[in-house]
């Protein structure tokens, strides 16, 4: 039998070996312990001092660069006479940020390009429930003479519906006589929203992508739909592009689905800088690309193929001497 003794010593030893360990850790691990995490702190300091100085001196880059976008702008918009005698329409997507689309306006006016108007799509446009409206709308108000593909989805039927009442190859073509109705039915069942007046047809064509990407298990449908609308409003004119900023190029995002629509991706342009003054330089460019029949993707996203493409150059003037 086991006496108390026994648990006696055997609780003295337990704790005589605890205070053995503390002692030992105390006095031969505290030291290079201590000298180590402080070493750590010290290197976590310096990266992280050296990390804000570089981002402070990115900054600064970028401001400068930003100021100098800003006041070459006026001449960058019309190297080669920019896009005088180009009507462009405005086309707003849920979601877009009206400040972005205010700040491009004002680079293609600078580019002599004629803003005829803008149209703002709806969410209920790309509502699940709505699909079926849509699609009815589609075919009671098109024109005889307009044909749908038998492998049409209800977007690319509004699409094409939409180009053949809003845009044109022909700048002196006038608004067709089709136009108030078929713009007043898509606005009377709240999947759209016209500006003002339209001036007529355009030859051009600029989305703004929501600024965030869509969510959900409509998600692809609903960027898709937009994607839809863009290369639409592309066939019946001279060019199109969707234009937003990096996020558009997120999971979701307009810019990301049309990156990955392969064949649209030939016709229609995108550009994910439209938040940096030099973006709207580029928006520019890109339209004067559409009108020489190529396509690009610009940009820092995923799935851009350069910043810009390539910078048209100025027409050389003549000196004084003739020589």
């Amino acid at each position: 039998m086991i006496d108390f003794r026994y648990h006696l010593v055997s609780i003295v030893a337990i704790f005589l070996a605890l205070a053995v360990g503390i002692v030992m850790g105390t006095t031969l691990l505290q030291n290079p312990a201590v000298e180590l995490a402080k070493k750590t702190s010290d290197d976590l300091a310096k990266s992280n001092g050296e990390l804000r100085a570089e981002k402070e001196d990115l900054a600064r880059r970028q401001a400068g660069n930003d100021s100098f976008v800003k006041e070459m702008t006026p001449v960058l918009a019309k190297v080669e006479g920019g896009l005088s005698g180009q009507k462009v329409l405005l086309v707003d997507a849920p979601g877009s940020t009206p400040a972005l689309r205010e700040a491009q306006q004002q680079v293609l006016e600078l580019a002599e390009a004629t803003v005829v108007g803008r149209v703002t799509i709806s969410e209920k446009f790309l509502a699940l429930d709505s699909e079926a409206v849509l699609d009815g709308l589609a075919l009671q108000l098109k024109p005889t003479d307009l044909t749908y593909p038998t492998t049409a989805t209800v977007y690319d039927k509004v699409a094409q519906l939409l180009a053949d009442t809003l845009m044109t190859t022909d700048p002196a073509q006038t608004m067709p006589a089709s136009s108030e109705a078929v713009l007043g039915a898509f606005q009377k069942g709240g999947f759209l929203s016209v500006e003002g007046k339209l001036t007529g047809p355009a030859t051009l064509a600029v989305m703004f992508a929501p600024d965030k990407p869509f969510e959900g298990e409509r998600a692809d449908t609903q960027a898709g739909a937009l994607v839809s609308v863009a290369a639409g409003l592309d066939i019946g004119s001279r060019g199109a592009l969707i234009a937003g900023a990096e996020t558009a190029v997120a999971p979701g995002g307009v810019i990301t689905e049309l990156r990955d629509s392969g064949e649209i991706t030939q016709r229609v342009s995108s550009i994910d800088t439209l938040d940096m003054p030099a973006g709207r330089v580029v928006t520019v460019y890109a339209l004067r690309e559409q009108l020489a029949g190529r396509a690009g993707q610009y940009g820092i996203g995923t799935g851009a193929t350069g910043f810009q493409p390539p910078v048209p150059s100025p027409t050389p003037v003549p000196s004084s001497s003739g020589s």
